[in-house]
C-alpha cells in the first residue's frame, strides 16, 4: 500500500521507509513558530529545560496578534518575546513595521516550503500545507521542547482525499471552497486527520486560494491541509524558498479514510452563519440580514489577491452608511503593493478604514470589536460566540467577494447584487 503526502513527509523526517496511520514518530523540525500570545508561555517552559535553542535560524517569533501593542499587557508580552529573540539571536524575529500576520509572512518570506515539517503554537499553522508541506499547531509545552531539541512527536494521521473537479466561477474564491467542504463534513469531520487535495480542479486554485483553504483545515478538525506540488506551487516558491526542498506526491494506491467530491463549477457564494464554521448556507438562501461591520483581512484572507477582489467591487462605490468596513493587509509588502495599485485610495474613497497588518479583530483583540447585538461579515476563520467581541454579537464568515458586496449594500450580499 502506498503513502499519502502527509505520510511521506513524516516518514522522511522520521528516517523511516514507511509509516502508517496511528503510528507514533519523532521527527526533526524544519521550522518552529510562535506569536506574541503563545510565545511568552512557551519561552517560560523553554527556560525550565535549561538548554540553548536548537537552531536560531529555524525558529520564527512573530508579534502579530496585539501588535502594535494595544495596551500595557500586550506590550509586556511583546517585550518577553523581543528580549528572548535578541538574547538567542533568532533570525526570524520581525519588529513592528517589518512584520505582518505570521501565516501570511512565513510563506511570503520563503521561510516554509514544499516537503517541510513545521510546528507552531497557533492552530492555523496548518496554512503551510498549501505549499506541499506538513504543518500543524501544537501546545506551548511541545513548542518549548521543539525550540530546545529541534524535534517533536507526531501521531501519523489518517487522510481524507478532497477530490476537486470543474472550473472555478469568477465570484468564487478559496474561502467558498473550504466553507463548502466544512459545511459538508462538519467541524469535527476531519478530526485528527489530514485533508489532502487532488483532482483536475486543483489547478483552478491560485496560491491565495490554497493558503486560505489550508488555513481553515483546522476548522474541520484536521491536523493539516496539504496540496500537491504543481506549476502554481513551483512559481510561488521560486525565488522565495532559499533552502533545498523536496516536494512530495501521494502514491496512486495511497489509502484514505474517505473521499469527498467537490465540483468547483457548482459552487455558489456562501457564508458560515453564527456560531460555527460548519453552519454554511448559500447567500442566495439567506434573505435580508442587515449588518453593522465588515472585516477584510486576517491570516485567512489578507493577501494581495483578496484586496484586489475587494477593491474591484468597491471601486467607485461607497460603504453603506450604517456599516463600518475595516481593511487589514496581511503584511507590509501587501500593504505597499496595494498602495502602488491605488487600492488603498479606492478603500478610503469608499469610506473604509485601513489598518496596519495585525490579527486584530479576528480573535477579539482590537481594531474592530463588536458590541452586543452587532453583526459582522468577516473574511476571518472563526465565528464562535464572542470571538470578535460581545457574546451577543454575531460573525458571518465569507470570502472577499461577499464581504465587499455586503459592505456596500449594508446586508449580506453577493457581487451580482451590487449595481
Amino acid at each position: 500500500m502506498g503513502m499519502t503526502m502527509s505520510e511521506k513527509i513524516l516518514a522522511k523526517h522520521a528516517g523511516l521507509e514507511k509509516v502508517e496511520p496511528g503510528q507514533l514518530v519523532v521527527c526533526p523540525l524544519d521550522m518552529v513558530l510562535a506569536n506574541d500570545v503563545t510565545g511568552p508561555p512557551s519561552i517560560k517552559e523553554f527556560e525550565k529545560i535549561g538548554k540553548p535553542v536548537f537552531d536560531a535560524e529555524k525558529i520564527a517569533l512573530i508579534p502579530d496578534h496585539f501588535q502594535p501593542a494595544k495596551d500595557i499587557k500586550s506590550a509586556d508580552l511583546a517585550k518577553i518575546m523581543r528580549d528572548f529573540a535578541h538574547k538567542n539571536k533568532i533570525t526570524h524575529y520581525y519588529e513592528a513595521g517589518r512584520v505582518g500576520i505570521e501565516h501570511v509572512i512565513l510563506p511570503e518570506f520563503g521561510i516554509v516550503g514544499p516537503g517541510m515539517l513545521t510546528i507552531g503554537a497557533d492552530s492555523h499553522t496548518c496554512t503551510y500545507g498549501a505549499l506541499n508541506g506538513f504543518s500543524t499547531g501544537v501546545g506551548t509545552t511541545d513548542l518549548a521542547v521543539g525550540m530546545a531539541t529541534g524535534k517533536s512527536w507526531f501521531k501519523v494521521p489518517e487522510a481524507i482525499n478532497v477530490h476537486l473537479t470543474g472550473k472555478k466561477p469568477n465570484d468564487i474564491s478559496g474561502k467558498d471552497v473550504i466553507l463548502t467542504l466544512i459545511g459538508k463534513i462538519g467541524v469535527d469531520g476531519a478530526l485528527y486527520k489530514a485533508l489532502e487535495f487532488s483532482g483536475e480542479g486543483v489547478k483552478e486554485l491560485s496560491m491565495t486560494d490554497r493558503l486560505t483553504i489550508s488555513n481553515m483545515a483546522i476548522e474541520a478538525g484536521a491536523k493539516a491541509g496539504v496540496f500537491p506540488f504543481d506549476e502554481v506551487t513551483k512559481f510561488y516558491v521560486s525565488g522565495r524558498v532559499k533552502k533545498n526542498y523536496e516536494p512530495v506526491e501521494a502514491d496512486a494506491d495511497a489509502k484514505y479514510s474517505q473521499t469527498v467530491e467537490i465540483n468547483l463549477s457548482e459552487l455558489k457564494p456562501v457564508v458560515a452563519l453564527p456560531h460555527l464554521p460548519e453552519n454554511v448556507k448559500p447567500v442566495e438562501e439567506l434573505g435580508e440580514i442587515k449588518i453593522d461591520q465588515v472585516v477584510i483581512g486576517s491570516c485567512t484572507n489578507g493577501r494581495l489577491e483578496d484586496l484586489q477582489i475587494a477593491a474591484g467591487i468597491l471601486k467607485g462605490r461607497k460603504v453603506h452608511e450604517n456599516v463600518r468596513c475595516i481593511i487589514i493587509p496581511g503584511s507590509q509588502a501587501i500593504y505597499k503593493e496595494a498602495v502602488h495599485c491605488h487600492w488603498i485610495d479606492i478603500f478610503i474613497d469608499a469610506g473604509c478604514v485601513v489598518s496596519c497588518p495585525t490579527c486584530g479583530p479576528c480573535l477579539g483583540g482590537y481594531m474592530g470589536i463588536l458590541s452586543a447585538g452587532e453583526k459582522c461579515v468577516s473574511t476571518t476563520n472563526r465565528n464562535f460566540r464572542g470571538r470578535m467581541g460581545h457574546v451577543d454579537s454575531e460573525v458571518y464568515l465569507a470570502g472577499p467577494h461577499v464581504a465587499a458586496a455586503s459592505a456596500i449594500l449594508g446586508k449580506i450580499a453577493t457581487p451580482a447584487e451590487v449595481k
